[in-house]
């Protein structure tokens, strides 16, 4: 049921799984004109003035930063919001106004709260680190009137009436202390006003619409806040009255500020921490992720659920860690020096192993992220315990540590991360997982010491303590068992894990309950005989395969048992979907508002955007391309999550198609739901036969199939039930078929009869949508309901006798009715075919002829393709003709070039040894000539002996010598003019002619030299010139060739 207000709601931009936040609109714009505010944000949708509200709260800063300014008023300091931030307030500003930023550690005692003040308050920086979930503010003064189920939650009218007619019964009120966290991921909560203790709490995130009383009327000192109750079915507005009024403001303020402020990582702001300590803290972000070399040699990340990673054994494996200062200023890491694992925990440093490393440096050029890289072979005899195979259920401790040598700090500092892991077969296949890597936080105290050099600028630290939050939350957990006092057995959260599973009223969300993939070696061993018969002959099932699905199917085998059931062994489909993915769909927006409430509770699909909810989108938009008439329904998208989860999209989608059209599933969603009605009928008749008390009892408070059945018809079960339920009804479904539900909703009726024949007509509903599925969250309670279901005889005649039953009442019906009436409601229906077949035939034309258009484009652009190549392959065949002849013309030149070189090299032989005649000639000569010069020197020297010897025995000749042998000046001139012609005639006679032969031989030698060096540059000029035209030619040829096989192959 729907209003105008509920319906608008749906345009609004949905942030998660279970609130809105309001975008702006004209009527929101109009409405904000209205009332004097201009704040176009997002933010939670608060009626009302705003103005006031920023103007009230600016009066609650100035209250808090002054002392002495602060009302003494009792009913003023009831109304006043109290924080203890490190024992202090801390006062931020934003863009659109004062907003208070509580860091408090712990709830304020109450006398506390009633004197704000004697609290001092200073102004301090906040650090940019998101606030912690547990920050909250706190109002006394508040009483709680009470709380109703509304049909329209985010309807400001209907809020009003709830809060007049929760004014007027005050005997019913309750006296609360309100706490509203900081942020959209904490808790309001409603708590005693002596002790403290939590009466009741309410996720923020739950909580669609908030609202206050009109100003002008007795409900001015009332707000109240809708939340979804349980999956979205129902909304619960919770009413309050505040003592002083203007307090009214001020809280729905502190609900606006925890919509806008998302927690963006975990902090350790509720440590107690010593304000003159605060330079010497700094916080690391550290993150583990484990990576697994596959077949091809790559590397891929394990998967990691919850609690644990999941590795197979004898994979070698890559351990990555990543360091992240996020408070403080920078210490910059210098090195790794060393990167160690050990299994356990609680391990001693000198049991750990080092491992290889492979990089280590920055990530980033910020220098924010410091990433080390470590090889691990797990095939090592000291890893023997993690690469053995850990028993079902069973988890196995790993520790990792690194070793950073840091700038400042003389030790390196060690970060050791404790986490779980689990050791599957090599042979394991993972479907489904989450690929975040393990986080942990860590607290650094160190203590500035002092430096003997000059340098101011250089800090030195000694490390005080190293923590990860692990270690802080488990001393905290320690320190409140050992201090709080005892408590009765009784007085307990209304909100613990215990209740939440088992006695609160919430119902299970879509997606619930782990399904695990262990399973015995003789079944898994038999399933694979089986597989391998039917896979031979794919027409026929084998015999035994429904007592085995009747057992169950195990769950690694089940993505491939239902392609083979749904009879999804055509890959045309699979081409065809990647086709519908890429045109559009008029749901898409619908599809985008859906996918956030399908399995919320499931990993896989949890992740806003992420990869989950990427292929669930597809599939339904893709779907309702594929099947126009049923188009996109609410119910299918649970059943293509379940298809998600054990194949890819693609089959998924196949096997979606074939129980839509082959099941009839896309029956029921016809003819305004007739076919539906007709399942209803038939249950009806079916209760009525095998629990005919039960029937009874649902007569008699007016109780009908419809009103609790619906789901189970459309979605298979799939929307409401734990996943163990989900996936085996599945597996019936597609063994036995589409009718197997009945026998499902008979058993369950069975073995909830006796609880349901106590209840009356509103709590037999809430029965049926919270109590009924959490019976079946075991395995011995699903095999019970399958021994049931499987056990109860509905044959298939029984059901069509029931369908003729029912056409004859219809029929019946029919002709009691008007005829007119009869006549107009067919004819509306034919009026509505008509023009739905023309809308077909108008689409198709529209499709035929822009097909026509596109095959017609296609074809001019072949043709003109076609006319190119040809053209090109002629000027080919030219050219290569021109090269054949070039070729041959080439080829003719080169032959006359080698004869040639042949001949000058011939010719240049016969030179050189010419030349080598003379020249060895030439030698002779040469030595020849020595030997005659050496002795014509020696006959003159014997002659001048014989002269002197003869001039000496004469007496005028002697006068004319001196004592030594040689003449006089005088007689030298006279001898020399005398004797010059006769003696030395014939000498230069001789040397001239010995002079002239030598140099005409040089000439010779030369000129032989000469012809020598320029044949050979000739034969080196010839011989490159004929290698260059040899090698152009074949690789013009060549290239040629290639060419042309291109331009035919394209």
């Amino acid at each position: 049921m729907e209003d105008s207000a509920s319906r608008s709601s749906l345009e609004s931009a949905s942030t998660t799984d279970e609130y809105v936040v309001v975008t702006p609109s004209e009527d929101k714009d109009a409405n904000n004109i209205r009332h004097g505010s201009n704040d176009s944000s997002e933010g939670l949708n608060v009626p009302g003035n705003m103005a006031e509200l920023k103007s009230n709260m600016e009066d609650a800063f100035r209250e808090g930063i002054d002392p002495d300014s602060m009302s003494t008023n009792s009913e003023d300091a009831m109304s006043t919001p109290t924080r203890t931030p490190r024992h202090q307030l801390d006062l931020v500003k934003e863009m659109d106004g004062m907003l208070l930023t509580p860091r408090s550690n712990s709830i304020p005692r109450v006398h506390d709260t009633l004197q704000p003040r004697h609290a001092t308050a200073r102004s301090m920086s906040a650090p940019a680190v998101a606030p912690h979930i547990d920050e909250c503010t706190l109002f006394n003064g508040v009483t709680y009137l009470g709380s109703t189920v509304v049909d329209a939650p985010c309807s400001e009218a209907e809020a009003s009436n709830v809060m007049t007619l929760l004014k007027e019964q005050l005997h019913t009120s309750l006296a609360v202390v309100l706490s509203i966290p900081t942020s959209c991921e904490g808790m309001v909560r409603l708590l005693e006003t002596d002790s403290h203790t939590e009466i009741a709490s309410y996720r923020v995130q739950k909580i669609l619409f908030c609202a206050r009383g009109d100003e002008n009327s007795s409900e001015r000192d009332c707000f109240s806040f809708t939340n979804g109750h349980g999956d979205g079915d129902l909304y619960q507005c919770h009413v309050f009255k505040c003592e002083n009024f203007e307090a009214v403001a001020k809280i729905l303020y502190c609900f606006a500020a925890a919509f806008r402020r998302v927690q963006r990582i975990p902090s350790y702001q509720n440590t107690q921490i010593n304000p003159s300590e605060e330079d010497s803290l700094f916080l690391f972000d550290v993150t583990l992720e484990i990576k697994e070399e596959d077949s091809k040699g790559v590397f891929n990340t394990v998967p990691r659920d919850k609690v644990c990673f999941k590795v197979r054994q004898d994979f070698s494996k890559r351990v990555i860690v990543t360091v992240t200062q996020v408070l403080n200023t920078e210490l910059a890491i210098e090195r790794c020096f060393g990167l160690l694992i050990s299994p356990g925990r609680n391990v001693k440093y000198a049991d750990m192993n080092l491992l290889d490393t492979v990089s280590m440096g920055y990530k980033n050029a910020n220098n924010k992220s410091y990433e080390i890289n470590g090889l691990w072979d797990p095939k090592d005899p000291v890893f023997e315990v993690l690469n053995s195979e850990t028993p079902k259920a069973t988890r196995v401790f790993v520790t990792v540590a690194v070793d950073l040598v840091v700038m400042g700090i003389e030790e390196p500092v060690r970060f050791v991360i404790e986490t779980k892991m689990r050791i599957f077969p090599s042979s394991e296949r993972f479907w489904y997982y989450s690929k975040k890597p393990f986080r942990e936080q860590f607290l650094l105290r160190l203590r500035e010491m002092s430096v003997d050099n000059d340098d101011e600028d250089e800090k030195r630290y000694e490390v005080i303590s190293l923590e990860s939050s692990t270690q802080i939350e488990r001393k905290k957990a320690m320190e409140a068992a050992m201090l709080a006092p005892p408590r009765s057995a009784t007085v307990h959260s209304l909100n613990s894990p215990a209740d939440e599973s088992e006695d609160n009223d919430e119902p299970l969300l879509s997606g619930s309950g782990d399904v695990t993939k262990d399973c015995a070696e003789d079944i898994l061993v038999s399933w694979g005989d089986v597989l391998a018969k039917w896979r031979q002959n794919l027409s026929s099932r084998p015999k035994q395969l429904i007592v085995m699905i009747r057992k169950g199917i195990p769950e690694a085998l089940r993505g491939e048992v239902w392609q083979l059931l749904a009879g999804c062994v055509d890959k045309e489909m699979m081409d065809h979907y990647r086709l519908l993915i890429t045109r559009e769909s008029p749901a898409e927006q619908v599809i985008l508002r859906d996918i956030n409430r399908t399995f919320p509770a499931h990993e896989f699909f949890r992740e806003s955007g992420g990869m989950g909810q990427d292929s669930l989108y597809k599939i339904s938009k893709a779907y309702s391309v594929y099947d126009e008439e049923v188009g996109y329904c609410q119910g299918l998208s649970f059943l293509a999550a379940s298809l998600l989860l054990h194949m890819p999209e693609e089959q998924a989608f196949c096997v979606l198609v074939a129980i839509m059209f082959q099941y009839g599933l896309r029956d029921l969603f016809r003819n305004n739901f007739a076919a539906l009605h007709l399942k209803f009928y038939q249950l009806e008749r079916l209760i009525e036969e095998h629990i005919p008390d039960l029937f009874t009892h649902f007569h008699s408070i007016n109780l009908e199939a419809h009103m609790f059945a619906s789901q189970w018809f459309l979605t298979l079960f799939t929307a409401k039930f734990p996943l163990l339920v989900v996936f085996q009804i599945i597996d019936l479904v597609l063994c036995e078929g589409i009718q197997m539900i009945f026998n499902i909703a008979i058993a369950l009726l069975k073995e909830s009869h006796k609880d349901l024949l106590s209840l009356d007509f509103e709590s037999t509903l809430k029965y049926f949508r919270v109590s009924l599925p959490k019976r079946y969250r075991s395995e011995f309670t699903l095999q019970d309901l399958i021994h049931t279901a499987v056990n109860t005889k509905i044959s298939a005649k029984k059901i069509k006798k029931l369908e003729k039953e029912y056409e004859m009442m219809k029929e019946q019906e029919a002709e009691q009715e008007d005829p007119v009436e009869r006549l107009e409601r067919d004819n509306q229906k034919m009026y509505e075919g008509n023009l739905r077949l023309e809308q077909e035939n108008d689409d198709l034309a529209h499709e035929l002829v822009t097909s026509k258009i596109a095959l017609r484009r296609d074809l001019d652009q072949a043709e003109d393709k076609v006319e190119t190549l040809s053209k090109e392959l002629e000027k080919l065949h030219k050219r290569l003709a021109d090269s054949e002849e070039e070729k041959k013309r080439l080829t003719e030149e080169s032959q006359q070039l080698k004869d040639m070189c042949r001949r000058e090299l011939d010719r240049a032989e016969t030179e050189s040894q010419r030349n080598a005649t003379i020249i060895s000639e030439y030698r002779q000569i040469r030595s020849q000539l020595s030997e005659r010069l050496e002795q014509q020197q020696e006959k003159g020297k014997e002659h001048v002996r014989n002269i002197m010897c003869i001039v000496n025995e004469c007496e005028n000749c002697r006068q004319h010598l001196t004592e030594d042998g040689q003449l006089r000046e005088h007689s030298e001139e006279r001898i020399v003019n005398e004797n010059v012609d006769d003696n030395s005639g014939l000498m230069e006679a001789q040397m001239r002619e010995l002079e002239l032969e030598l140099a005409q031989t040089k000439l010779k030698l030369v000129e032989s030299e000469c012809g020598v060096q320029d044949l050979e540059h000739k034969l080196h000029s010839t011989t490159n010139e004929l290698q260059n035209m040899r090698s152009h030619w074949l690789h013009k040829t060549i290239t040629s060739f290639k060419e042309v096989t291109t331009k035919k192959d394209t």
